[in-house]
């Protein structure tokens, strides 16, 4: 029998009403603001994203754009700039950043009480003492989607791909987040020697290598619960023409065919990363407030 989807739209809708509500009771709309300095079409189309979502919910947006040429010192600027004006509650960095520019530096610069995508080392550091009221979107929604399919986590072999810094890394901490509750975490990387090893004996399974089919069907224990946090694009033939298809890290079907629990791409984990972006700016608001 195929797997159930976690479908992400419900959940995400869940927060995005949280939101709201919080927004009237703060009696404040807050404000988030955008740093692009390039002219990747892609940035400024999640630019255009983040916008229609911030309006759904009742939270302005401004995109600030800088010349793609910007230096280091020119958008720390900026940031400092943004960080004490009090009519901005939040910022996001988008990237790509121009060559020679550290974005990560440029993120530290970013307030932590503004940094709503909570990847600020003081935010990634209260993650570390279970404080998880500003934590990095994706992890949060990982998380989010879990308790949402009411997923019984205690002492479960957990296997988490991936070990970025706003993903991975996080995703594993949250887990970990309750002394007698929590999964066995085993987290996989580039440098995994047998990495279908550690996927086929994993009763739950986050996949967050921003690789296209990287897990197949073979690789999954039977009854597994899925979370493919991946989003690629592909380029796949229909019925005679190239077409761009977005996909996941697992082969969806494959898979599909033999975990219990799965989440879609699209249509899964981006939705409720999404949202808690618009969760984590009320936040910002909130403390500011």
């Amino acid at each position: 029998m195929a797997a159930e989807l976690i479908e992400g739209g419900p959940i995400a809708d869940g927060i995005k009403e949280k939101a709201r509500a919080d927004i009237q009771a703060l009696g404040r709309a807050p404000k988030l603001v955008g740093v692009l300095a390039s002219d990747n079409p892609g940035a400024k189309y999640y630019a255009k994203s983040q916008e229609k979502a911030c309006k759904e919910v009742g939270i302005e947006y401004a995109l600030h754009e800088l010349d793609p040429n910007s230096s280091q010192a020119d958008l720390a600027s900026h940031i400092a700039g943004i960080n004490a004006d009090d009519s901005i509650t939040g910022v996001i960095l988008l990237v790509p950043v121009p060559d020679g520019v550290n974005a990560r530096q440029v993120q530290q610069a970013i307030a932590p009480d503004k940094d709503v995508e909570g990847v600020h080392p003081a935010n990634i550091g209260k993650l570390f003492y279970g404080d998880f009221s500003l934590p990095p979107c994706t992890a949060h929604a990982v998380v989010a989607m879990l308790e949402h399919a009411n997923v019984d986590l205690k002492g479960k072999e957990t296997v988490v791909i991936g070990h970025s810094e706003i993903v991975g890394k996080p995703t594993v901490v949250m887990l970990l987040q309750s002394l007698m509750e929590s999964p066995t975490v085993t987290c996989c990387h580039i440098a995994t020697a047998d990495l279908a090893f550690h996927t086929q004996r994993a009763e739950v399974l986050i996949v967050a290598a921003g690789k296209a089919g990287l897990v197949t069907g073979d690789m999954v224990k039977e009854g597994a619960v899925i979370i493919d946090v991946g989003i690629n694009r592909v380029r796949v033939e229909v019925e005679g023409k190239k077409k761009t298809k977005i996909v996941g890290d697992v082969e969806f079907e494959a898979a599909r065919e033999k975990a219990s629990l799965i989440t879609p791409v699209p249509g899964g984990v981006g939705l409720v990363t999404t949202a808690m972006l618009l969760r984590n700016t009320v936040e910002c608001a909130r403390r500011q407030a």
